[in-house]
């Protein structure tokens, strides 16, 4: 075996690498050099070794008791973009914010609503993420993906179950890189929603706070605000966590939150907003790990 060119931490907290800045420890955390490296290391890995795909920590609880497995961190690595054709690549680690912005700067359109997702590509494929009435599927013109033995395939949309917010895919496959389709349009109009979209965001949105983005899904024909408001659960703690008082689908770390205390209040809100307007919140956040 070649040897790693990327970094490997042994025993590393989770909250430093997760946007709600809390969580537990994992046995180990790699973050890949490149592409070639990332295989050398999926071909170290033991056959039944848990595996864990990061990218910006969004939608991702870590319980405090840890995750007994290795994690591979694409956040500042595997983050190449490309545009040729009008189509665009970009790998998994690259922010979807970036693809938004060399998007726009090149002169297309059809990817501004990426500027209102924090999260990678990577993680963006893997949930099917959207924002502002738009989502990522709808523009997909094939993948790669990588296998847990380092095998890399190409593959094209109708492979996949895709829904709202949810992605099947094969076992022990992940989106590794994703080509997307481009129209044509105008730099400064494309430029100009982008600042217009976060600008949305940013007043109905806690972005100065530690959070994992929109916490429960959309039911059918409904809001989950709307839903967690109506239940008077707005500014409602749980220990550290609490519900956003700018946006109820919110939940915030006020800084000394533990994964239990966003746990306990995801599952009070999902409980308090069935007994009172009978609506199941499904959970989009991706909990994993032991309980301290």
């Amino acid at each position: 075996m070649r040897q790693l060119r990327g970094e490997l931490l042994q025993q590393e907290p989770m909250g430093p690498h997760c946007s709600w800045r809390t969580g537990g420890v994992v046995k180990q955390l790699f973050r890949p050099a490149d592409i070639d490296d990332l295989q050398q290391f999926l071909q170290q890995l033991a056959d039944d070794e848990p595996l864990l795909w990061v990218g910006l920590g969004s939608n991702l609880l870590v319980r405090d008791g840890g995750f007994d497995g290795s994690v591979i961190l694409t956040k500042g690595r595997l983050q190449e973009i490309a545009i040729c054709d009008d189509e665009l690549s970009a790998q998994a680690g690259a922010s979807c914010a970036k693809v938004a912005r060399a998007s726009a700067k090149q002169g297309y359109c059809g990817l501004e609503f990426f500027a209102g997702i924090p999260g990678t590509i990577g993680g963006a494929l893997a949930m099917n993420a959207g924002a502002f009435g738009s989502d990522t599927w709808r523009n997909v013109i094939k993948v790669e993906t990588i296998d847990r033995h380092g095998v890399i395939r190409t593959r094209l949309p109708q492979e996949f179950d895709v829904h709202y917010r949810e992605v099947a895919r094969p076992e022990d496959e992940f989106f590794v890189r994703g080509w997307f389709r481009l129209q044509a349009g105008d730099v400064k109009q494309a430029q100009q929603q982008i600042r217009q979209l976060l600008e949305q965001r940013s007043r109905t949105q806690p972005t100065t706070q530690a959070s994992s983005g929109s916490t429960f899904r959309n039911p059918q024909d409904d809001f989950a605000a709307r839903l967690i408001e109506s239940a008077g659960l707005k500014g409602y703690c749980i220990g550290g966590a609490c519900v956003s008082e700018k946006h109820a689908n919110f939940i915030i770390n006020r800084g000394s939150a533990t994964a239990a205390d966003i746990e306990q209040l995801m599952e009070y809100v999902q409980q308090q907003v069935l007994q009172q307007s009978g609506a199941r919140l499904q959970a989009e956040v991706h909990i994993v790990g032991e309980e301290a």
